[in-house]
């Protein structure tokens, strides 16, 4: 079971992680994503929360994005965490806007 929450910036995610949180999530749980890889290792880290690795993707994926545009990245790691194709299209597209995705997945 997952839940997918977009928001305007690190602040804003800190608050809806808090909020992951107190309703039962812990941040092991919780995945962050930004278009800039940069960018999202800078809120993955400043949040405490996890980064979608070799656990999630298993280790053909995790070779396989080496060679992948940061979309196709971006939506299989999505879909890694459990969200459909489509779900993960589309939300790869929010990222495009500049926004962060927050997935929290027990």
């Amino acid at each position: 079971m997952y839940q997918v929450h977009v928001v305007e910036n690190g602040l804003q995610a800190k608050e809806k992680i808090d909020e992951l949180v107190t309703s039962g999530y812990t941040k092991d749980d919780v995945y962050l994503f930004a278009h800039d890889k940069t960018r999202s290792k800078h809120l993955t880290e400043n949040t405490h929360t996890e980064d979608v690795g070799m656990k999630e993707q298993g280790f053909l994926d995790t070779i396989g994005n080496l060679f992948k545009s940061r979309g196709d990245e971006l939506r299989n790691r999505m879909s890694n965490l459990g969200l459909t194709d489509m779900e993960a299209e589309r939300y790869e597209e929010v990222l495009d806007e500049g926004k962060v995705v927050i997935v929290a997945s027990k």
